[in-house]
């Protein structure tokens, strides 16, 4: 009998979890967080699947139509790091598993005094609550706040300290996304899930919606000369349109030549940057970084690191001398 992916996937999960994870847990005296485990080995391989489904497609691309033709290996690998760091050690899914229980206990006290958990489910009886209209609603919906989060972490000099790392690859690719500072993906992943809790997303579903919404994000960074024309870059969020957003100058200073502002904040529908003007969209794909990374007299020749932990202690660093700074 032939076996779909979705069965040989279950098949190697319960593999990988019967014959390595559950021993090693009981080995270190953890049976107690079986349940946990189990889960985590399902984010596990779904993180592998993603970076091995990147590799396969975008890599080729990257070297057939590129934007900027010699790129610094070391950059490529410490992204490369900064993604297993995500993608494997699901960074985004353990925060959400782990206000999940919270928010069941809260929802349970509020049902005892006859308030009644709010789900955008059920908005719409046999529309809403349809799987794939549901998906897309919770994608759209998530995507709204995700605009504002990013366009306030360029907006709050501390915030900008912080996500200035993300805009420091000079040689940006399709690792480039999940190059962060471990604090501001920390808040914005508390953010995103307690909104998602908010609304009603499960578990299951929380899981394919941050797989979706990373597997787009990646090709928008990635080092592509691809576009989607001038319908298409305004239905979603193409690595042309995500490019003028880390372009030097332009993609993170406001419209006056100050530090703070930007532009191309959204991060797949760039309906949010249209409704609230703060949509650019370029023919040219620009060359990226920031300013005052460049050597005198262009910039300040400011350093953002090269290595995992100079990138993260020097974020800290900027995160303070930046509070300083004005809003744009």
């Amino acid at each position: 009998m032939t076996h779909t992916l979705v069965e040989w996937f279950s098949d190697i999960h319960g593999w990988l979890f019967q014959s390595v994870v559950q021993p090693l847990l009981y080995m270190l005296t953890l049976g107690d967080v079986t349940e946990e485990a189990f889960d985590g080995t399902e984010w596990f391989l779904l993180g592998l699947l993603e970076l091995a489904i990147l590799f396969i497609v975008l890599r080729p691309l990257e070297a057939w139509i590129p934007v900027k033709k010699d790129i610094d290996p070391s950059a490529r690998r410490i992204d490369f790091l900064y993604s297993c760091i995500h993608r494997l050690g699901a960074f985004t899914l353990v925060v959400f598993f782990l206000l999940d229980p919270l928010f069941d206990l809260i929802a349970g006290h509020l049902r005892l005094l006859g308030v009644v958990h709010f789900n955008l489910e059920t908005l719409w009886p046999s529309v809403t609550d349809v799987p794939v209209v549901a998906f897309l609603i919770y994608l759209v919906v998530l995507d709204f706040f995700d605009y504002w989060y990013h366009r306030a972490s360029h907006q709050f000099g501390w915030w900008w300290g912080l996500h200035s790392l993300h805009h420091s690859q000079l040689d940006m690719n399709l690792w480039s996304d999940n190059r962060n500072h471990l604090l501001d993906d920390l808040l914005r992943d508390i953010y995103l899930a307690v909104i998602a809790l908010v609304i009603g997303v499960e578990p299951s579903q929380y899981v394919l919606l941050v797989a979706a919404s990373r597997m787009l994000q990646s090709l928008q960074h990635a080092n592509v000369r691809v576009h989607f024309g001038a319908i298409g870059e305004r239905l979603l969020v193409s690595p042309r349109f995500h490019r003028t957003h880390h372009a030097i100058g332009i993609g993170h200073e406001s419209k006056g030549g100050g530090t703070l502002g930007g532009c191309n904040f959204a991060v797949l529908f760039p309906v949010w940057d249209i409704v609230f003007r703060t949509a650019r969209f370029s023919r040219e794909f620009a060359m990226t970084g920031i300013r005052d990374q460049l050597p005198p007299p262009e910039g300040k020749g400011r350093d953002y690191g090269r290595g995992f932990w100079a990138q993260q202690w020097l974020g800290l660093k900027h995160m303070r001398e930046f509070a300083r700074r004005k809003t744009s």
